[in-house]
């Protein structure tokens, strides 16, 4: 792997961040793989129709103890 092959750091005019290069051969495109995954990752988190779990009320009506 030569040096023009890797990754470089590029300052971004008017701000204080920097930015890497792409990685030569990728796109910013999310894959098909990467789409269904995060669907399935959203359809665990929200357990029921309306997004709430089984918990959610009675941790809603439970108040931390004043110390």
């Amino acid at each position: 792997m030569s040096s023009s092959d890797r990754q470089r750091v590029v300052r971004v005019p008017g701000s204080r961040r920097a930015q890497l290069t792409p990685v030569p051969g990728t796109t910013g495109e999310p894959t098909a793989a990467e789409t269904t995954d995060a669907a399935t990752a959203r359809a665990v988190t929200a357990s029921g129709p309306d997004g709430s779990g089984p918990n959610d009320e009675r941790l809603r009506r439970e108040v931390p103890p004043h110390y």
